[in-house]
């Protein structure tokens, strides 16, 4: 076999190689985003069981809590990838969040390391950041981390606005990009429960509803961080099967090569031997 010849075989086998781990890589993904979805309704559950803990502390209120001003600082809380094969996904979601960002007293709370990367590289600079989940089970201990480091941040200054800005699951080619707002807190979101036996209180009402704000928050920020770490992977599989057809293609060309490769030498070996039986003549 010719050196041509052994130089295809060894390009094909490795595509076949990259072929199975793109595969496998998909596989993962896959099951990764089925496992955050799954997760989903428990979440929205206890959403739904803090939400009915406030309605029921408004009753108690004399008028709904103090709303807060509505100019100040400004923090997007941007929800970018952990890791890498996701396409624009980082691209979108900072692209996204820099619209919210042109205040002077705004701040960028970063989570997700290739996110990271990809602000390091357009010079963006952030307060703060973490890694992203790398598993469903991971979610809730970060979102304890990001709560932790914003109320931080709402006790040193006058902070009014909060969101979060992060990717929606879908089947779309591209990410849906979300921004969910999280402060100022919107108590008319909670109906006020009418019970003929009213909740009895062992805290003041200002702690009570702090403290279920935060709670909430944690809960919402729960919700956000689940539904990115599924588009994460959605994108992830998007940008597999991108590359499985790219390797498809690559092994059909390298297909057709060997072949024309080996005729080609199959015709000169013929050629080769007629013309040493016309000379023997």
């Amino acid at each position: 076999m010719s050196g041509k010849l052994t130089e295809i075989e060894s390009r094909s086998a490795t595509a076949r190689q990259l072929d199975a781990v793109i595969g496998a890589m998909r596989g993962i993904a896959a099951a990764r985003s089925r496992e955050a979805q799954r997760r989903l309704p428990g979440i929205r559950s206890s959403a739904s069981t803090v939400g009915a803990a406030i309605g029921a502390a408004l009753t108690h209120a004399s008028g709904e809590p103090a709303r807060a001003l509505e100019h100040g600082a400004r923090i997007v809380i941007a929800l970018c990838a952990e890791q890498g094969f996701v396409g624009s996904f980082n691209e979108q979601i900072l692209d996204h969040a820099l619209a919210r960002l042109a205040s002077a007293h705004s701040e960028l709370l970063l989570v997700g390391m290739r996110g990271e990367i990809v602000a390091n590289e357009r010079r963006l600079p952030f307060a703060w950041s973490s890694p992203a989940a790398s598993h469903a089970d991971d979610v809730p201990a970060l979102a304890s981390r990001i709560t932790d480091a914003l109320y931080t941040r709402l006790g040193d200054r006058g902070v009014t606005h909060v969101s979060v800005v992060h990717a929606m699951p879908g089947i779309a080619a591209h990410s849906e990009i979300v921004e969910h707002s999280l402060m100022p807190f919107d108590f008319s979101r909670f109906s006020a429960a009418r019970r003929a036996q009213p909740p009895l209180l062992t805290l003041p009402a200002d702690r009570l509803f702090a403290g279920l704000v935060e709670a909430y928050v944690y809960v919402e920020l729960c919700e956000a961080l689940m539904l990115s770490f599924a588009a994460e992977n959605e994108a992830r599989m998007r940008a597999m099967l991108a590359a499985r057809a790219n390797v498809k293609e690559t092994l059909a060309e390298l297909t057709q090569s060997y072949r024309q490769v080996r005729q080609d030498e199959i015709t000169a070996d013929i050629v080769e031997l007629a013309a040493g039986a016309a000379a023997g003549v």
